[in-house]
């Protein structure tokens, strides 16, 4: 790869911070390669590797998407939808049980345990308990929990009652989510979140009652009308609650949301909401605060209070390569380093599965290249690497082949680099998505934000 001077300013990563107010795009690197080459030509992939035998040695995660909410958020570029009545969601749910079924009875499936189980949304929690039970019941006829490390669940607040915690802990989850995002209630409002304040005392102190083994709450820094006192008075308020781990994003305007919407309609590039330079000071903040508060950074996201205890089985074993089944519309999945994408429409993905076929609406078959790549660039959100770990899977010595981006981030601070290790400093750790573009392929460089 050609990295040099010309390539760091054309990408921004030399502009000086003061600069940095947010545009529309998506900064977030949640893949690799981008979702702009996934195609639906590449689709026949994934039906092929489905007819292959079960590996013996991969393991297996589950997804299910849940897309219902009681209100879209003016940030959210997730499919969702909050205009569903019971009988819709009784319709998707069934849908979503006839595709687990029909992913069961293929050879590449057949007898295998997941070793991690995620819901996610959209919102899994407004779901009614008699909806979740018989949701749980039907994917465990398919795939057996015997062997899951990991169930974790997202919820928003206000969804919540005694009751449905229970159930929830009673279906295995170990590891809850809770959607708090801001403690104001002016700017949960005025950020189009469907909860208050209150709910958030009331759900987390449930959720501690009952006793889920992990309880993770959910940060935004950045959001529109947030300000330095606010921020403070949320990281102190977060501390109080004492969760066992804390996940921090920064706000960012993908162009499929409300937010972006408006800005297009005003004529507007830049959003309302803090900049760069503002959002980094915030989690910087953030990160310090919890360290005085006994808790440990564990990736540029989150913050966990016991190292020991704490687990990231859905993301660790997705950033390493395992196959991650997905269920439900728009969910990505991958099987044998192939990822794929079903159908984004609701109507589309339940017509689809009831004709028999899987929903499947794009895909991509990584190689080995790019298979090495996406684990070294997903992993560097972790803060450290070994080099060693990369020579051994891979047999690439990740020192000399990205040596001139390594040199770069030592030479401006966001890295240090001893022996075999690399580890990024809090500089770069807080600005760790704008600068992995460098160790894209030069072909995927130009999709940063799509």
């Amino acid at each position: 790869m050609n990295f040099n001077k010309e390539y760091l300013v054309q990408e921004n990563l030399t502009k000086p911070e003061k600069d940095e107010q947010t545009e529309a795009g998506n900064y977030f690197v949640a893949n690799y390669p981008p979702f702009s080459f996934w195609q639906k030509d590449y689709v026949s992939d994934v039906l092929a590797v489905l007819e292959q035998p079960a590996p013996p040695d991969v393991p297996l995660g589950i997804y299910f998407h849940i897309p219902f909410c009681r209100k879209r958020c003016h940030f959210c570029y997730f499919r969702v939808y909050t205009d569903k009545n019971a009988g819709e969601i009784r319709n998707y749910l069934e849908a979503g049980l006839r595709e687990i079924q029909n992913y069961a009875a293929k050879p590449y499936l057949q007898g295998r345990k997941p070793k991690f189980i995620y819901f996610g949304g959209g919102t899994p929690s407004y779901l009614s308990v008699s909806q979740l039970e018989e949701l749980t019941a039907g994917m465990k006829a398919c795939f057996s929990w015997d062997e899951t490390e990991e169930i974790a669940f997202e919820c928003e607040p206000g969804t919540l009652t005694e009751k449905k915690l229970d159930a929830i802990r009673k279906m295995g989850v170990t590891r809850l989510s809770l959607g708090v995002e801001n403690f104001d209630d002016h700017i949960l409002e005025s950020n189009g979140r469907a909860h208050r304040s209150g709910e958030i005392d009331r759900a987390y102190g449930y959720a501690r009652k009952i006793g889920f083994p992990q309880i993770n709450i959910d940060l935004i820094a950045g959001m529109m009308n947030e300000t330095e006192e606010n921020w403070k008075s949320c990281i102190s308020q977060a501390i109080a609650l004492d969760p066992d781990m804390v996940t921090i994003y920064q706000m960012e305007v993908p162009f499929n949301t409300t937010m972006y919407q408006r800005m297009k309609d005003a004529g507007k590039v830049t959003a309302p909401v803090a900049d760069w330079t503002t959002k980094r000071r915030w989690v910087s903040y953030a990160f310090n605060e919890f360290e005085k508060a006994g808790y440990s950074v564990s990736s540029a996201y989150t913050v966990v209070k016991d190292p020991s205890k704490a687990k990231f089985v859905y993301r660790d074993s997705l950033w390493s390569g395992a196959d991650l089944l997905s269920f439900g519309v728009a969910s990505f999945g991958q099987l044998s380093g192939v990822h794929y994408q079903n159908q984004a429409d609701i109507d589309a993905y339940i017509e689809t599965v009831h004709r028999g076929e899987f929903p499947i609406f794009r895909a991509y078959p990584t190689n080995e290249e790019e298979r090495f790549i996406r684990e070294f660039v997903l992993t560097f959100k972790l803060g450290h690497l070994q080099a060693s770990y990369y020579q051994e899977k891979f047999g690439i010595d990740v020192l000399k082949r990205f040596e001139p981006q390594l040199s770069y981030l030592q030479s401006e601070g966001f890295a240090n680099i001893e022996g075999g290790s690399i580890r990024l400093t809090q500089d770069g750790l807080l600005q760790i998505d704008r600068l992995l573009h460098a160790f894209f392929l030069k072909e995927h460089q130009n999709a940063r934000y799509t």
